[in-house]
C-alpha cells in the first residue's frame, strides 16, 4: 500500500468544510488497518469508516476504532464508524474429494446428512430452510454460478434438478432469492459483536439478512439510541417492504453484491433507483455499496464503466458511496478514495445534478412546518445568494432536513452532542461542528456568524441563512429561519 506520510498542517487544513458534499465510506482491513493508514484515507477523502464484523477479531476492531478516534482529535474533526454485521451465512456443507462437479440436467440432493458428499448430495445444515422450499424454487451456490431447481421436497431433503452446472466446493454460499425464509437476521455471532461495538460508541450499526421490517426490531431494541441503524437492502424480500424497511431504519444500503446474486443482473440498476428514490423521499441517508471500484484492488486506475457507476449514484443524490475490498484488502486503498473523491466533486459541478436533486426533493411529501422551513431555507440561499447555511440541531433532525433539500451552498451544522455530530458525517454535504448550544436568539445569531467565518463557509460581507428550533435546547424543532449578514475577521 502506498501512504504517504500526512503533514501537520494538512490536518490542520482538514478542519474546513471539504467542497464535496457526496461523502465517502472506507472499509478498513489488512491493507488499511494501521494508524499512518486511516489518516491518509481520511486527508484523501474518507468521511466515514466500516469496520466488516463479518473478519477479524474483536480485539482488532477496538485497534482501529481507536486508530480512527485518533484521527479525529488530531483533525479536529468528527469522523463516523459504521459496525456492519456478518448476519447469517448459509452455506453447503462438503465433500469427500473436496469438491465435485455438477452436471446440468443430472439431479442433485441437499439433505440433512452432516456426512460428506458426493456428485448426488450435500449436506445443508440449516433445517429452517427445508420446510420453507417450495416445488419450482431456484437456489443459488457458490454467488449464482451455479442455479439448481426444485423439484421435490421432505423434511429431511430437497431433491433439485442441476439447471447450471459447475465445479462446486466446500462450504460454499447458498442463496434462496425468491422465498422468504425464516431465519432471524441477528445471529448470536451478531448479539456479541452488537455487544461490542456499542460498548466502543460506534455510530453506525449495518444490519444484513434484512427481508421485512421486523428484522429490524430486536436489533433496534438493543441499539436504543446509542447508534444508528442501516437496514443493507441486499434480499428481493426486502425490496418488496421497502417503505416499511426504510421506515424501521435510520438510514440504508443499497448493498448490490446479494441482492445482485438473488436477482438477475439486469434488474439491479433499476432497483438501486427505486430504494435511492424511496430513501430520499423519506428524509432517511442512502448508501451505495459493492464493486463501485472493484479493479482497483489490483489496479491504481478504474475503469471507464466504474467512474460512470460512482457519477450514476451521485447524480441520484445518493448521501454517500462506499468502498469495501478496494480500501480494506487492495493494492491502492488510498488512491480509490481520491478516485471517488475527485468523481464525486466533478459530477456535482454540473447543473444537471443541482436540478435533478431539486426536483426529487420538491416531489417530497413535506408534512409538517419544520420541512417548511427547512425548504424555504433552501430557496432563501438561492434568493439572497447567501454563502452558506448555518443550523443549530441537537438531535440532527434539522441538519438532515437542511442536507434533504441538496442546496448547492455548504451546510454548517452545529451540535453541542458529539455521537450526533459524528453519526451525520455520513449524510450529504453537512459539515459537523460541536459547540455548547446557545442561549438566547442573539447568541444564536453571533455564534452562527462566528462560526461561518471560522470555518470558512462564509467571507465578511456574505449572507448567510440560520435555522434554528426555539425554544433552544429543544430537540425535534425547526421553527427560525434568519437571514444575517457577516462581518468581522475570522478568529
Amino acid at each position: 500500500m502506498n501512504c504517504n506520510p500526512i503533514s501537520k498542517n494538512h490536518m490542520n487544513n482538514l478542519q474546513q468544510p471539504r467542497s464535496r458534499k457526496t461523502r465517502i465510506v472506507a472499509t478498513l482491513g489488512p491493507s488499511s488497518c494501521t494508524l499512518t493508514a486511516i489518516k491518509a484515507l481520511f486527508a484523501s477523502g474518507a468521511d466515514v469508516f466500516r469496520l466488516n464484523m463479518s473478519h477479524g477479531a474483536p480485539e482488532e476492531k477496538a485497534e482501529l476504532i481507536e486508530y480512527i478516534r485518533t484521527v479525529e482529535k488530531d483533525t479536529g474533526r468528527p469522523i463516523s464508524i459504521i459496525a456492519d454485521l456478518q448476519g447469517p451465512k448459509l452455506r453447503i456443507g462438503q465433500f469427500k474429494a473436496g469438491s465435485c462437479k455438477l452436471e446440468a440436467g443430472n439431479l442433485f440432493t441437499l439433505d440433512k446428512d452432516p456426512r460428506p458428499g458426493d456428485q448426488n448430495r450435500c449436506c445443508l445444515p440449516h433445517p429452517e430452510i427445508f420446510e420453507a422450499l417450495k416445488s419450482g424454487d431456484d437456489i443459488l451456490l457458490d454467488d449464482g454460478k451455479i442455479r439448481l431447481q426444485v423439484q421435490e421436497t421432505s423434511t429431511s431433503a430437497v431433491h433439485c434438478n442441476v439447471l447450471i452446472g459447475g465445479i462446486l466446493s466446500d462450504r460454499k454460499g447458498v442463496n434462496i432469492p425468491n422465498r422468504m425464509l425464516p431465519i432471524a437476521a441477528l445471529t448470536h455471532k451478531d448479539r456479541r459483536d452488537l455487544t461490542f461495538v456499542l460498548s466502543q460508541d460506534v455510530d453506525w450499526i449495518a444490519l444484513s439478512f434484512v427481508q421485512r421490517p421486523e428484522d429490524l426490531m430486536e436489533a433496534r431494541q438493543i441499539i436504543g439510541t446509542r447508534a444508528g441503524l442501516i437496514a443493507k437492502i441486499e434480499k428481493p424480500a426486502a425490496v418488496a417492504h421497502l417503505e416499511k424497511i426504510i421506515a424501521a431504519s435510520d438510514a440504508v444500503m443499497v448493498a448490490r453484491g446479494d441482492l445482485g446474486v438473488e436477482v438477475s443482473v439486469e434488474e439491479v440498476p433499476a432497483l438501486q433507483k427505486k430504494i435511492i428514490r424511496e430513501a430520499r423521499r423519506s428524509g432517511k441517508p442512502v448508501i451505495v455499496a459493492t464493486q463501485m471500484l472493484e479493479s482497483m484492488i489490483h489496479s491504481p486506475v478504474p475503469t471507464r464503466a466504474e467512474v460512470s457507476d460512482v457519477a450514476n449514484a451521485v447524480y441520484e443524490g445518493v448521501d454517500a458511496v462506499m468502498l469495501s475490498a478496494e480500501s480494506a484488502a487492495g493494492d491502492f486503498p488510498v488512491e480509490a478514495v481520491r478516485v471517488m473523491d475527485r468523481v464525486s466533486h466533478q459530477i456535482e459541478e454540473e447543473l444537471s445534478l443541482k436540478y435533478a436533486c431539486h426536483q426529487e426533493r420538491k416531489n417530497a411529501i413535506r408534512s409538517s412546518s419544520e420541512c417548511a422551513i427547512t425548504a424555504v431555507a433552501g430557496q432563501a440561499t438561492r434568493l439572497t445568494r447567501a454563502a452558506s447555511i448555518v443550523t443549530f440541531t441537537k438531535s440532527g433532525s434539522t441538519a438532515v432536513r437542511a442536507s434533504g433539500e441538496r442546496p448547492a451552498v455548504p451546510i454548517l451544522a452545529l451540535t453541542p452532542n458529539l455521537s450526533v455530530a459524528r453519526k451525520l458525517c455520513l449524510v450529504w454535504g453537512l459539515h459537523m461542528v460541536t459547540t455548547p448550544d446557545v442561549n438566547h436568539f442573539e447568541e444564536m445569531i453571533g455564534k452562527a456568524k462566528s462560526m461561518a467565518l471560522h470555518h470558512g463557509v462564509a467571507h465578511p460581507g456574505d449572507h448567510i441563512v440560520i435555522t434554528a428550533g426555539v425554544p433552544f435546547g429543544c430537540p425535534g424543532t425547526t421553527n427560525v429561519l434568519h437571514i444575517a449578514q457577516v462581518n468581522g475577521t475570522p478568529d
